[in-house]
Parts: structure tokens; sequence; C-alpha cells
């Protein structure tokens, strides 16, 4: 079997916050093959962007950092890495697709003057090499006309257009990784699934690896080969995303996907009532401590939960779960 591309282990992100110093990530591992496409699920505030802020490089000076654990690139250790070096990895190697373009986005240049800043940057090319591969890059990425709207302002497109530019500059210098953070948000279906399907595209003819994040089942389904929920800064469950949710055994996994609304089979005019999970995620003050963090919202508590952290442990073909409960769910 080939080495992953890329290889998180034990994984612990810490901040400093005004109730002392806590961990947002604690113990997380996963890896990814070359071409693969996987996917974090989960409720805002379970550390999925923090997780790829992590693996960039990007935590906020001064407040976050990597207290312990490993994350490697092709057998090279980033933790150690030089700023020098990151920046470098950043954009020709990892790029990332953050959740709103029009805040990533530099209002006062135009779309081809930032797609061009990257490629002179990290490939060295010339000002005219850079705007031709730029226009390119538009032109990959569906943008009608390229020619032409390379010359455009950000506030003169759509927000699907926009999103479009973000995926340009992502895959500018051809990174082996593109983190697509909530790529969607914000847009409506129709521009969503030509989004997704752009991504596809582009995964099979460049072969990047790709980690959507995202609290939506139905993104995961069309997207992802593989998926991990993530609650609290923890691995809840993992597995091939078809069998996740065919099969959950997480009960925080099968409250995500029940969630999801559905149209019936038979439409009648009685009211669906849409399901969700009771409760919120827990405060920043409880992540880290040695028990269950689902407990208080779950249905199958019980007070192992509550005073012991339950290990991961392998389910079916793949598939593993974070839960004292496994055999009962």
């Amino acid at each position: 079997m080939s080495e992953p591309l890329l290889n998180v282990k034990n994984l612990r992100i810490e901040l400093t916050t005004r109730d002392g110093v806590t961990p947002v990530i604690d113990d997380f591992s996963f890896s990814l093959s070359h071409g693969e496409a996987i996917s974090f699920v989960g409720e805002s505030g379970c550390g999925k962007s923090m997780t790829a802020l992590g693996i960039m490089g990007l935590l906020p000076e001064g407040v976050g950092r990597i207290a312990s654990g490993s994350i490697t690139l092709s057998g090279e250790e980033l933790t150690k890495a030089s700023d020098k070096r990151l920046r470098n990895i950043r954009g020709n190697e990892i790029s990332m697709i953050f959740q709103e373009p029009m805040t990533s986005l530099n209002p006062v240049y135009t779309i081809g003057e930032q797609i061009a800043e990257v490629l002179r940057a990290h490939q060295g090319l010339s000002r005219t090499a850079a705007w031709a591969k730029a226009i390119e890059l538009l032109d990959a990425v569906r943008i009608p006309n390229p020619h032409a709207r390379i010359s455009d302002y950000p506030f003169q497109l759509s927000g699907g257009q926009r999103q479009r530019v973000m995926i340009a500059i992502a895959l500018a210098c051809e990174p082996k990784i593109l983190i697509a953070d909530e790529p969607t948000t914000a847009l409506d279906v129709t521009v969503q699934a030509q989004i997704f399907d752009l991504l596809n595209d582009l995964r099979k003819q460049t072969g990047t690896a790709i980690i959507l994040i995202t609290h939506d089942m139905g993104a995961v389904a069309e997207m992802a080969e593989r998926m991990i929920v993530m609650y609290a800064g923890r691995k809840a469950e993992e597995g091939p995303v078809q069998q996740v949710i065919d099969n959950a055994q997480h009960p925080y996994t099968r409250g995500l996907i029940s969630c999801v609304p559905h149209i019936p089979e038979t439409l009648t005019n009685e009211r669906q009532t849409l399901k969700e999970i009771p409760g919120i995620v827990p405060s920043l003050r409880d992540f880290g401590k040695d028990r269950c963090l689902f407990a208080s919202r779950c249905d199958n508590v019980s007070e192992k939960c509550r005073i012991k952290r339950p290990p991961e442990t392998d389910y079916l073909n793949s598939q593993r779960v974070a839960c004292w409960h496994t055999e009962s769910l």
C-alpha cells in the first residue's frame, strides 16, 4: 500500500482564551490519499475549519498553536516546517477555497490581477505569461468569455462566478490538495450543483485530492468518497460515505442524517415534522474533558459516557466509531 499523501496523527490544537488554554482539536487523526475526496462533517464550532487552518499553518498568531501531534505531507513534517517553507507550500502544494468569496477577493483589484499574482509569486511567471495563464484558468472554471471578464472587479460578478474565481486561484499552481471550506455557502441549489460538478471534473483532470468541509449531508454524498464526522474537536465516526449514511453507528451521525429534509415518495397534505438534534455544541470550556462530549444530547447516554471518553473502535469495513454503545444502536 502506498504512503498517504497527507497523514495527520493525534493532532491537538490549542487556543488561548480568557478562560485559559483549551484544546479545540483533541487527538484527531486521518489520512488522505492521492486524488481522494474526503469530507469533514459536523455543526459549526466542531473544529472542521480549525483543522484545515492547522494543516495550512494559518492558526491565529499568538492565540492558536499545535500543541502535539504530527502533520506530514508526502513524508515531510509540517509542524516543524519554517514559516518560509509553509508559505511555499501554501498555494503550491495545498490550496484552500474559503467560505465567502466576496470577503476573500480584494475589491480594488481585477480578478485577473488576483489570479496572476498567485502565479507570479509561486511559479515566477512574467506578467504576460501569468495573465495568459489566468485566462486559461478562468476558461477552465467555466467563466464565460474569459478574455473580457478577466478585467472585471469582484463586485461585477455573481456569487457563483466569484466562487469559480476562488477555485481558479486555488488551482492556479496545480496543488496536490485542495481544501474547500463550505464552497457553496449562500449559493442557490442550481449553482451549488454546478460548483460540485466543476470540482469533481477538475479532480479527475488534475488528480488533486480534495478535503470538503461542510455540514450538508447532500454535499457529502455528491462530492466525497469517505467522510469524517467531527464533534467538539474530536472524531465521532469515519468511513465510506454510502456505508456511513446507510449504517451510521454514532448517535450524532444519525442525528445529522435525520435532519436532512426529504420529499416523501407519496405526496400528501400531512405536515412533515423536521427532526433536530436537541441542545447545542458544548462550550470551549468543556472541550478536551475526559468524557463523551455528546452525552448531554444523546438518547443512549449512560453513566459511563459521563465519566470516560469512548475510544475509536473498528466497526465494519473501514468504518470507525467513538461510542460506548455501538452494539445497542
